[in-house]
């Protein structure tokens, strides 16, 4: 167990370049076993959960071998098994997409009922829904979800929730299917165009990426392609956020504005300077933000990733904010720690109301999931004096060089094991 250390006050000030996106990584690196050829695949990001995607893929018996920090050259050819392992599906949740690549390539998965941030009730019943309705024989037990199919059929499914990961499975699933699958009411975020362009570029025919109809001829066969995964838009407006909460001015490179567009205007609605070139967009702040009502929805809406990090900010902004969490139940774990600092926020069901204005106090706090986590850096950089943020494991699933990346824009941050953890080893001075 690790811990970090932030000292407070500061205002961050640079340029960041972004990573390779993480949910579209996970997404694409099950899609790779669809193939008996070499894949391709640049732009990924060096996280926890993409390495633990990797090591699921190798488990299974794909050849890897590692081209730098963030490409890899994948030889599926060799893929025999259709049970991935426990100890390693338990540690994420976008394990399960799985059960579509191999359902595909096998007609059989075998895939345990997978882990992830604690962020309320996520059922699957939209992606069983799918895979039934494409011919796949279902039955569950001991924590396993088994899957079988002498053949795939097209179908035409209607989820009747937005799910980025039942859209992800069944793009998967009918990739091979015979036929046409037609998906409706799906989801339009940019990972799930950037496995479309992916599985296209495989040989697949999928059309509709991007809009909430999603249509796929299953084709016998795909082959191998080469790939470069899409900016991350959750980290760049994580960094977009930590300027505006900071007072600072950031150029946030590599990215694509289009992605950002509701963060954007969020940020500006807020006081926050906002200026957009084609891969580039910087955010200047002088500190003075004023409350912003905030609304998280399924893309083009503002995501439910960034509501901890735009909580953050909001706890700078004068005023009372409100913040409504229209996607996941269990969304809320850093408004404890937050309060710990200081912050004034009250929660009733989905809605939280920040009075923001009020100086924050450094404090140890937990990272309880991800988002939340990143979300503490911040509040911690706005925050008087020093805090330690703990179980930092969650932060590193989804942020490459989080801290090396914040040291460059000015941040006073430091990682320590917990064990060794005492006065003298925190000291930033």
């Amino acid at each position: 167990m690790e811990s970090i250390i932030v000292k407070g006050d500061t205002s961050l000030s640079g340029n960041v370049k972004i990573s390779g996106s993480k949910n579209a990584a996970v997404a694409i690196l099950p899609a790779v076993v669809l193939t008996k050829d070499n894949v391709h695949l640049e732009n990924l990001p060096d996280i926890t959960d993409v390495r633990t995607m990797v090591e699921i893929l190798e488990n299974l018996g794909v050849s890897i071998r590692r081209r730098g920090r963030n490409a890899l050259d994948l030889t599926p050819g060799n893929l025999a098994r259709v049970a991935p392992s426990y100890e390693l599906v338990k540690r994420m949740r976008a394990s399960y997409y799985f059960m579509g690549s191999l359902l595909a390539r096998f007609g059989r998965a075998e895939v345990p009922i997978p882990g992830g941030c604690d962020l309320g009730p996520r059922p699957i019943d939209q992606h069983l829904k799918g895979f039934s309705a494409l011919g796949a024989d279902i039955n569950i037990e001991h924590g396993m979800i088994n899957l079988s199919a002498e053949k795939l059929v097209g179908a035409h499914i209607y989820l009747d929730v937005v799910s980025i990961g039942a859209t992800v499975n069944l793009m998967l699933a009918a990739s091979s299917a015979e036929g046409r699958t037609v998906l409706e009411n799906v989801a339009k975020e940019p990972e799930i165009v950037d496995l479309a362009n992916f599985l296209n570029a495989m040989g697949g025919r999928i059309r509709g990426a991007g809009t909430d109809v999603i249509r796929i001829d299953g084709v016998k066969e795909l082959h191998g392609a080469s790939h470069t995964v899409i900016p991350d838009r959750i980290e760049a407006g994580t960094f977009m956020l930590a300027a505006a909460a900071t007072g600072g001015s950031i150029k946030v490179e590599e990215v694509i504005p289009k992605h950002l567009e509701a963060i954007t205007a969020k940020l500006r609605e807020a006081g926050a300077g906002v200026e957009v070139e084609p891969e580039m967009i910087k955010v200047e702040s002088t500190g003075s933000l004023c409350a912003s009502d905030l609304k998280t929805f399924p893309y083009p809406g503002f995501p439910t990733d960034l509501q901890p990090p735009g909580m953050v900010m909001l706890t700078a902004a004068r005023g009372l904010s409100v913040i409504t969490e229209n996607v996941f139940d269990g969304r809320y774990n850093q408004v404890d720690e937050l309060k710990r600092m200081g912050a004034r926020i009250k929660v009733e069901g989905r809605t939280a109301l920040i009075e923001g204005g009020g100086r924050l106090s450094g404090a140890p706090v937990t990272a309880h999931d991800l988002r939340s986590g990143a979300a503490l850096i911040i509040a911690a950089l706005i925050a008087e004096g020093k805090s330690q943020i703990s179980a930092v494991e969650h932060i590193d699933r989804g942020y490459e060089n989080f801290e090396k990346k914040l040291i460059g824009l000015g941040a006073s941050i430091h990682r320590v094991s917990e064990k060794n953890l005492d006065s003298s080893s925190t000291s930033l001075d």
